[in-house]
């Protein structure tokens, strides 16, 4: 977090596009500290408290909800170089809070750790790293992209300036990082299995309407044509992102608490790996969304994309543990014949 204050503060000086490029690959080294924090956070918590923890430690993401309410009147009343002097100031205190109120992790004292760097690293050729990776890439990915598309999707679509706009992104914002912890405590108490297949069938109906397009049709009728819109007005729309943020929400939780579970000793090197998929998503999604916009003429193309990618997390789910799940069970439920009924 240190390493990133002057950066930061430097984005304020910033005149050409490069320039913003550079200092933006600095402050992105502050985003290597969420999985360092992930594994530091779950280490003093016992396995059932674990995805608690982890929830609230990634609560954090509010912050980029406070940042679309607070930001807009920075600029407007400032100028927008306040905003990364304001950030820069605020990175500062945080890292000095940290170190003044946290404590060495006992798993890192001299001698502690056996595990070797090659044995971590083997946990990348679990295929469920990977699965885990694909969830995380929509339910964090997909949120950072529509933090970020939300405000000029309102503008253009809906024609709002730009403060009340980024009042109504917040609106999917800030449920999005304020419920993780929410979503830890339902993994702890109903597991990440069942949490994270829910919470991919609630975006997976949001989605479906939001991707419909504003639409207007024409009937031929016996008293003449009549012309019908079909589309989402603002308010539907604002609910069905409120409903899929607090999703969003609850299942960065619940994929956490899956590593929790399955790689106890190896948290960092597959948290890495998963926040990494994470990030991608956050910087993919955005381009793709403005290519399809370019391509179909279609705002709502974007949440065509995001539909289709929830399908495809669904079916890996299904086919790689909610049908294992029910073939175990059923063999269980299967009695044994007595040896005497054969004779």
């Amino acid at each position: 977090m240190l390493s990133t204050v002057i950066p930061i503060w430097m984005i304020s000086w910033a005149t050409e596009f490069w320039q913003f490029l550079v200092t933006g690959l600095f402050v992105g080294i502050a985003g290597g500290s969420f999985t360092v924090g992930i594994a530091y956070c779950a280490r003093w918590f016992p396995k059932n408290r674990q995805g608690f923890a982890m929830g609230i430690f990634g609560a954090g993401n509010t912050g980029a909800a406070i940042t679309k309410l607070v930001a807009p009147t920075i600029v407007v009343a400032y100028g927008w170089e306040r905003v990364p002097q304001i950030y820069a100031i605020l990175m500062l205190v945080t890292t000095l809070l940290f170190w003044m109120f946290t404590f060495t992790d006992h798993e890192h004292t001299a001698g502690s750790s056996k595990v070797t760097i090659k044995e971590q690293l083997e946990a990348l050729k679990d295929p469920a790293v990977w699965r885990y990776s694909q969830y995380y890439s929509i339910v964090f990915g997909g949120f950072v992209a529509l933090s970020l598309w939300m405000t000029k999707y309102y503008i253009s679509e809906y024609g709002f300036d730009i403060q009340l706009a980024a009042l109504l992104a917040a609106g999917f914002s800030v449920p999005g990082g304020l419920l993780r912890a929410v979503g830890g405590w339902f993994s702890d108490k109903y597991g990440a299995h069942s949490v994270t297949w829910w919470v991919l069938w609630v975006a997976l109906v949001c989605l479906f309407f939001l991707s419909y397009p504003q639409s207007d049709f024409t009937i031929h009728t016996l008293s003449g044509p009549k012309t019908f819109h079909v589309g989402l007005n603002p308010t539907v729309f604002t609910i069905l992102m409120f409903t899929m943020g607090i999703s969003f929400a609850i299942g960065k939780a619940s994929v956490f608490k899956y590593i929790s579970d399955d790689y106890p000793h190896n948290i960092g090197v597959v948290s890495g790996v998963v926040g990494l998929a994470g990030g991608m998503g956050g910087f993919i999604l955005p381009i793709l969304f403005g290519a399809l916009v370019d391509l179909t003429g279609l705002r709502s193309s974007a949440f065509m994309l995001l539909f289709g990618i929830v399908w495809v997390s669904l079916m890996w789910m299904y086919f790689a543990e909610v049908r294992p799940m029910s073939a175990t069970q059923n063999s269980k439920h299967q009695l044994p014949v007595p040896a005497a009924t054969l004779n």
